[in-house]
């Protein structure tokens, strides 16, 4: 089994930068990938980035391209999501979700497609 454990999250005013980070315990080598999904109260939750577990392969929500950035670390089993000219409609609490089954490309951007989930982090981005 896999768990995800994420942190990072914070206040932070607008144009800032935050780094959030998602670490896997367990059987990591069951990964296939990792994504950061956001939920803002009264809203479905929303994909924002992935990346395979070799960390070749990466996918941006297009509202992200250019601000977000996920990353992974080999030596810390961690994918880390680079968060920068944060604005107000940012603020959501962001959750880390892993797939330990191949899913197509479209699949990696549907959250029914994970299968492992972090707790969440709160981001709040004041104006």
């Amino acid at each position: 089994q896999v768990r995800l454990v994420e942190s990072g999250g914070r206040l932070v005013q607008t144009g800032g930068s935050l780094r959030l980070s998602c670490t896997a315990i367990g059987r990591v080598s069951s990964i296939f990938y990792v994504a950061w999904f956001r939920q803002a109260p009264g809203k479905e939750r929303e994909f924002e980035a992935a990346i395979s577990w070799s960390g070749i392969c990466t996918y941006y929500a297009d509202s992200v391209k250019g601000r977000f950035i996920i990353s992974r670390d080999n030596a810390y089993n961690s994918v880390y999501l680079e968060m920068m000219s944060l604005k107000p409609e940012d603020t959501a609490n962001y959750y880390c979700a892993a797939t330990t089954t191949a899913v197509s490309s479209s699949g990696r951007r549907n959250p029914d497609e994970y299968d492992v989930w972090g707790q969440g982090t709160q981001v709040t981005v004041s104006s």
